[in-house]
């Protein structure tokens, strides 16, 4: 098994897996989205995001909860290709696929000690359970700014129009 697949954490596995990160003492920084076409801004994202810890954790939008929340078209690239591709960045430590619209069952179980949310969200307008969640468990949340002019929306117009 290659190591970008091993670090592919089921959601069954996530609780063992976030209990051992705690025990080695690693502060877990968790962040979570769709991330269709991986883009520059992804990557200074998630660069970025992982420095605020030891280890980076992605909760990824499953495919059905991108359909829902970017529409019938989407996603262009499959769940598990996704997982994939960001399991292979240095940066990203592990990937958990989660099926539902909302993160909350995901943050509940991955008890991140900060959970990183894009620049475009407030603690005033990010979901209040997702935030809930977080903070319950001791996690703060931290807000990172986007790449100007890099978004998967922005890349798909523009093949549009090839």
């Amino acid at each position: 098994m290659s190591s970008s697949l091993s670090k592919i954490v089921p959601r069954t596995e996530l609780p063992v897996w976030r209990a051992a990160l705690r025990q080695s003492g690693r502060r877990l920084v968790v962040t979570n989205g769709c991330f269709d076409l991986l883009h520059a801004g992804h990557v200074e994202y998630l660069e970025a995001a992982r420095a605020r810890g030891d280890a980076l954790l992605i909760g990824l939008n499953g495919d059905e909860s991108v359909r829902q929340l970017k529409g019938p078209s989407r996603p262009v690239t499959p769940e598990r290709d996704r997982a994939r591709i960001l399991a292979a960045l240095a940066c990203v430590d592990a990937v958990c696929i989660f099926p539902e619209l909302r993160a909350t069952g995901f943050l509940s179980a991955a008890q991140p000690d900060v959970y990183v949310k894009g620049g475009d969200y407030t603690l005033e307008t990010i979901n209040q359970d997702e935030r809930r969640a977080v903070e319950q468990s001791g996690g703060q949340i931290a807000f990172q700014p986007f790449l100007p002019g890099r978004s998967t929306s922005g890349l798909l117009a523009k093949i549009q129009r090839l």
